[in-house]
This record gives structure tokens, sequence and C-alpha cells, in this order.
């Protein structure tokens, strides 16, 4: 039986870590919007959206009948002065203390948003390989998983950049199917070559068109999400169903989050962001449905509880 879990991320809400990312929705709408869609399971999103006391965060998701998942965080990996463990550690005992599975890292550029970013010298890349091994051991020791997130607009997006990574540290990988494509790397590709360093994945799709405007200096990061550069489930320009069938070909066993990053200019008038949240679930089960034939049982969840 080929197992898929599928949970949920605030960013689908516009709920974004960005200052003057667009409008923010209120916690406890996001949360029952998200059991509103089928998902029994989120990421916990940027500091200050949900309580990060291990027992408020803890009781927050229990009366939404959520689980914690666990979540992204932009992190400055890459100075040899600053030690990023000590600042991690708090938000890895509130993961321990909600049961939640996995610490998405981004490494951080210093800067706020995702529309520049340094390069790195080689000595700034020595540093960075090591702690992303040391931020992996302090999860370990904790029973939490850490990956890494390429995403844009942080010091790992390009192809050379990813793959530096995979063969400077032994860290898993967050396979993000649209941060990976705007960045210039074929995310089936990715998960053919290198299926065993993938443990987490953001599943969105892109339009490859605004993608590559975004990849040309042409228009930023966040423009190109104003302007729905991340389209529907199904309907953008990433495999995402290779991708999926791939991973579980593979007996991939960790979660697909839906994480259609938005920016909304004020508080949704007509059903909002929920409604692609119930197509990407729709859309997700679709594949998995698909891969049914006599003698291979394939289930689905949205979450642990469904």
């Amino acid at each position: 039986m080929a197992n898929i879990r599928i949970a949920g991320a605030p960013i689908s809400w516009g709920v974004c870590e960005v200052p003057g990312w667009g409008y923010q929705m209120a916690a406890e709408q996001v949360l029952r919007e998200m059991r509103d869609a089928g998902l029994t399971a989120t990421e916990v999103g940027p500091e200050g959206f949900l309580p990060m006391d291990p027992g408020e965060l803890s009781a927050t998701l229990e009366r939404h009948h959520l689980e914690c998942v666990g979540g992204f965080a932009p992190v400055l990996l890459h100075h040899a002065q600053h030690d990023p463990v000590p600042g991690i550690t708090p938000l890895l005992d509130a993961f321990v203390t909600s049961r939640a599975e996995v610490l998405v890292l981004a490494a951080a550029t210093g800067m706020d948003g995702y529309d520049s970013r340094p390069e790195l010298d080689d000595a700034q890349w020595d540093t960075l390989l090591d702690n992303l091994d040391r931020m992996q051991e302090a999860g370990a020791e904790r029973g939490v998983r850490v990956v890494l997130h390429p995403h844009v607009g942080t010091v790992v997006e390009k192809r050379e950049e990813v793959h530096r990574v995979l063969e400077g540290s032994a860290i898993p990988l967050c396979l993000d199917t649209g941060h990976l494509l705007i960045g210039g790397i074929d995310p089936l590709e990715l998960v053919e070559q290198h299926t065993n360093r993938i443990t987490h994945a953001h599943v969105k799709d892109v339009d490859s068109a605004l993608a590559a405007r975004v990849r040309g200096g042409e228009l930023t990061y966040t423009d190109a999400v104003a302007e729905g550069m991340y389209t529907r489930l199904g309907t953008g320009d990433v495999d995402i169903a290779g991708v999926v069938n791939c991973l579980l070909d593979a007996e991939y066993e960790g979660w697909f989050v839906l994480e259609q990053d938005t920016i909304l200019a004020s508080e949704p008038t007509d059903a909002g962001p929920v409604a692609e949240a119930i197509a990407g679930v729709r859309y997700l089960r679709s594949v998995v449905d698909s891969r049914r034939r006599p003698g291979h049982r394939v289930a689905y969840r949205a979450g642990a509880g469904s």
C-alpha cells in the first residue's frame, strides 16, 4: 500500500514572515478553513502566527483537530560569527511537545524578503555546510527531522547550489516543486536522481513564463507571486503527478504539504484561498487514485486522521 499524507501551510492563505507581504488572515480563520478543505495537519507558519509555547500550540491545534507537521524557519547559516543552533532550540522544543516531525530550514540571506541575495565565497560555504550538519544533529537529538528547503531569494536557490549542499552535507531536502523550478531545477529530475535525500515535500504549481522572468531578473519574486506565478495545482507547468508518483514508487513516507504561496491585498470577499486548498487536495487525491490497478492498493489521507 502506498500512503500519502497531505498537510497545509499558512502561506497558502497569504500568511508570511516577510514584512509588507500583504493582508494577513487571522490564525483562527486559517485553521478553520484548513479543516474545511479536508486537511488534518499543518505547518505552523511564521513566528507569531501560532503560539510557540508548547502547551498553547498543542491546545490551539487540538481545538481545530489539526496535527502539527512542523514548520518553516529562515535561519542565517553562513556567518562564521553566528551560531544558529541556540536560536532554533526553542522551536525544536515546541515541535517535540507538539509531536511535530520536521523543521524546514531555509538558508537566509540576513535581509528581509526574497527579492535579492548575496553570492557566498568558499569560506561562507564551508560555514553553511558545517552548520547544516549541526542543525540536523540538533534536531536528531530531539527526534525532529531537519531538512533544507532550496528557496528563491536565499543562498541555496540555483542548481549548482543545491548540488553543492547534496555533495557537501548529509542534510536531507525539502522538495519544493515551485522554488526548484523557479531556480532552474527540474523537480522530477531531482527526485529521480536523489530520492533518498528527499524526506519532506512542498507541493505547488507554477506558471513557467512568470518563473522565467524572475530567473532572468525582469520581475521580483514578490511581484511574480502577486501576479499569480503559483497556479492552481495541476494547471501549471510542474509535473506534479510525475513527482508524486516517483516519490510513491520509492516508498516515500513524508508529508506532501500543499503550499501555494499567495499575496492577499485585503480580506477576501469571496471564498478566498480555501477554494485553492480544496482543489489542491482533490488534485492530489486524483493522482493517487489514478495509480490504482488490480493487485496494487493505494491509500491516501489528508493528514494522519483521515
